[in-house]
C-alpha cells in the first residue's frame, strides 16, 4: 500500500511542486535574502565593467550569496562580478539615492580617425553604504553621474 502512494501521480506532482518552490525561493535575487542594500539603474549608455563592454539597459547591483558585488542585466540575467578596489567613505551630505559614477574617456576607433566617448564604471554607491571604487582612471577625465533607486 505505501509503495502505490509513492508512486501516485498526484504524489509525484505534488513533490515536484514542492522542489520547483524551492528552487525559485533560491533563485531570488542575490542580496535580497541576505538584507544587504541593492539597487537599480537605468543606464543608457554601453559603459566598460570589469575589463567588458556591456550594453545600455537596466542594471541591478548588489551582493550575492558570497558577499560579492555584482551587477546583473535585468533583461537578461547575465551578471558580472565587480573587484572592489577600495571602500570610500561617504561625503558629509550623503546623496539619498544610489549612484553610479563613470569616468568618461575619448578614445580612437581602430583607424585612428575617428574619436569616441567610452564610459568606465568606477565607482558604485548604494544607500546606507560606503562607495566602492571598482576602476581608477590615471588619464585626464570628466565624471558623469547616473542616480538609481533602491532595489526593493
Amino acid at each position: 500500500m505505501r509503495k502505490a502512494i509513492l508512486t501516485t501521480p498526484l504524489f509525484i506532482i505534488m513533490v515536484f511542486l514542492i522542489a520547483w518552490t524551492l528552487a525559485r525561493a533560491a533563485e531570488s535575487q542575490p542580496g535580497q535574502s541576505s538584507g544587504q542594500p541593492a539597487a537599480l539603474f537605468k543606464i543608457p549608455f554601453e559603459f566598460r565593467a570589469a575589463g567588458k563592454k556591456v550594453p545600455a539597459g537596466e542594471y541591478w547591483f548588489g551582493f550575492n550569496q558570497d558577499g560579492k558585488l555584482i551587477l546583473r542585466q535585468t533583461a537578461s540575467g547575465k551578471e558580472l562580478e565587480l573587484q572592489v578596489l577600495e571602500k570610500l567613505s561617504p561625503p558629509e551630505q550623503p546623496p539619498a539615492e544610489p549612484r553610479l559614477v563613470f569616468d568618461e574617456v575619448g578614445d580612437f576607433a581602430p583607424s585612428y580617425t575617428e574619436y569616441f566617448t567610452v564610459y568606465v564604471l568606477s565607482e558604485i554607491w548604494l544607500s546606507g553604504q560606503d562607495g566602492f571604487l571598482i576602476h581608477v582612471t590615471k588619464s585626464q577625465h570628466k565624471e558623469k553621474t547616473v542616480s538609481g533607486t533602491p532595489a526593493k
